[in-house]
């Protein structure tokens, strides 16, 4: 059997688990039917299907288990659930991205991505393994590059960008660093004591995007924003803290408790006219002022 038979068979058995539990011989019969429609065979014996849980957890890092009780097979969803839908989420782009080279005419890629991601498994291997690092690093407004060394503690994404949270041992300080402006990474063998009050999620628990600590408080925010846009707003949250205080025909009121930052306040400005902050008053300045400042150049 082709490697592109074996890859398209675990895709049908995944996608079939993520609609429900199912037994041995209802996987069977879905494969059964795929291999009509499709035109390829297939069919397996249970010790292959076997073979291709292992595969499918080594390959995708998406988990098979079997439930006794209910005689079914089950994807088994990680304590971190967020995880749990990314790995399904990657598992859904590389089965779209297969099918580039066939279909390019109907795939439109993201043209200004960010690089950097070529360096998350050493940074990981690092953090896990409390190494210090050392890499090149190049801030937008200056030219001039900077060798870093430091000790990896945590990832973090924020708007289609990954960064490394680490701390300045000379300087005592937590620092952050964006992975696409990171080059010449080293991972050194020198070990270093994790701190044993850090958390990255406490750390980022009121922020937007990466800004989080420094004299920020957490603030009560209250956004009013008109339909359609609210519904895009309710199903793609601005925070995790998000939640609908009121619902009209014409808008949806949205509360969250967040850190008021550069870079929310600018979230809320690309808004336009499609939302009106209601609460605190700071915001409300800050948006006000950005919109007056924009008219200015007009």
């Amino acid at each position: 059997m082709s490697t592109r038979e074996t890859i398209q068979r675990h895709t049908i058995i995944i996608n079939r688990l993520r609609k429900s539990d199912a037994s041995f011989e209802e996987i069977a019969d879905k494969l059964e039917l795929e291999s009509e429609l499709q035109g390829y065979d297939f069919n397996i014996s249970k010790r292959t299907f076997q073979r291709d849980i292992e595969n499918i957890e080594s390959l995708y890092g998406i988990s098979i288990k079997f439930n006794f009780s209910r005689n079914a097979w089950y994807i088994e969803e990680v304590d971190n659930t967020e995880a749990n839908a990314r790995l399904l989420e990657a598992f859904d782009t590389f089965n779209a991205l297969k099918m580039t080279n066939r279909l390019p005419q109907y795939i439109d890629y993201e043209k200004r991505r960010p690089r950097g991601t070529e360096n998350m498994n050493g940074l990981l291997h690092a953090i896990q393994n409390n190494l210090r690092v050392s890499f090149t690093y190049q801030k937008y407004w200056i030219d001039e590059k900077r060798t870093r060394y430091v000790e990896p503690l945590a990832l973090k994404e924020s708007i289609n960008r990954w960064y490394v949270i680490t701390m300045d041992a000379e300087k005592e300080e937590i620092r952050t660093f964006a992975l696409d402006r990171l080059s010449d990474l080293e991972i050194t063998n020198e070990k270093f004591k994790r701190p044993e009050d850090f958390d990255v999620n406490e750390m980022f628990k009121y922020s937007f995007g990466i800004i989080s600590g420094g004299n920020f408080k957490p603030e009560e925010v209250l956004l009013a924003f008109r339909k359609p846009q609210a519904e895009y707003i309710r199903s793609l949250k601005l925070h995790h803290s998000q939640d609908v205080v009121k619902e009209t025909e014409e808008e949806i009121l949205f509360s969250m408790k967040l850190f008021i930052t550069e870079d929310f306040v600018q979230e809320i400005v690309s808004q336009g006219p499609r939302v009106k902050v209601l609460q605190p008053d700071s915001l409300i300045h800050e948006v006000k002022r950005y919109h007056q400042e924009a008219m200015d150049l007009y």
